[in-house]
């Protein structure tokens, strides 16, 4: 297969929560397959680090601080990002919020506010940016979810909850767009050891998850997430949609 099939030069992609971890390694692999990347994020500052980061790396990326809770000021970033670049191929829905608690430790309204960030907001994304994508007849949405979508563990039920609802959205989205040439699909991660979680890789009962239960018996490193990025962003998944690819060490399929 030709490699070119794989370049994304001329596409311009949104990644959310994209300042650092796994969005950061996404936006640098979609940008180093030639797209042009809007960074997302909330904080201004820690944008302007990872830009100066990417463009060190000869990546062209500009930043895009917004608040993916707050819709109609996420919905207006992505307005003017498109009447800025002209167009938005590529949506990364990554951006989101974890909240681990006992069942009964949740207020009601913690629970709205979680499902909230981590599938409305994402969902309500999607919907920008796919008016403006069935009007070319082309785009692609990629929605991160996690293994929590799909085996749940004690002590964590809001969040998989959620996840478990975008997984099932990128199916119902897939199905709505796929009529107007725009694919939707997500990216499934497993254990990685992201600044995010980096204090848990010492952790013996959470390390032993990975090391016992994944067929790799290891945490992933961040920019293995990339490839997963171009692969599903790309012309080489043409005729992939609806689907969720799990980049997760084989952990679900060990289990």
């Amino acid at each position: 297969m030709s490699t070119h099939l794989f370049d994304l030069t001329g596409r311009v992609a949104l990644v959310t929560g994209a300042a650092r971890g796994l969005g950061l390694e996404m936006a640098r692999a979609l940008g180093a397959a030639g797209a042009h990347v809007f960074v997302g994020g909330r904080d201004p500052a820690t944008l302007d680090e990872a830009i100066k980061t990417l463009a060190a790396e000869s990546i062209t990326a500009t930043p895009l601080p917004f608040d993916i809770s707050d819709i109609p000021a996420a919905d207006k970033a992505v307005e003017n990002l498109i009447a800025r670049a002209g167009t938005l191929d590529i949506l990364v829905n990554n951006a989101g919020a974890r909240d681990r608690r006992d069942l009964f430790a949740f207020k009601t309204e913690d629970v709205v506010q979680l499902l909230h960030t981590d599938l409305v907001a994402p969902f309500e994304l999607s919907r920008v940016a796919a008016r403006h994508m069935v009007t070319k007849r082309r785009g692609r949405i990629i929605n991160v979810t996690s293994i929590a979508a799909h085996i749940s563990l004690k002590g964590d039920p809001v969040y998989g909850m959620a996840k478990g609802g975008l997984a099932t959205a990128t199916r119902a989205l897939a199905a709505e767009l796929g009529p107007s040439g725009v694919t939707v699909n997500a990216i499934c991660p497993g254990f990685f050891a992201t600044e995010f979680n980096a204090h848990l890789t010492d952790v013996e009962a959470i390390t032993s998850m990975p090391r016992d239960r994944s067929s790799l018996g290891r945490w992933g490193k961040p920019e293995e997430i990339g490839g997963a990025a171009v692969f599903l962003a790309s012309d080489a998944a043409s005729y992939v949609t609806g689907h969720t690819l799990a980049v997760d060490g084989g952990y679900m399929g060990h289990y």
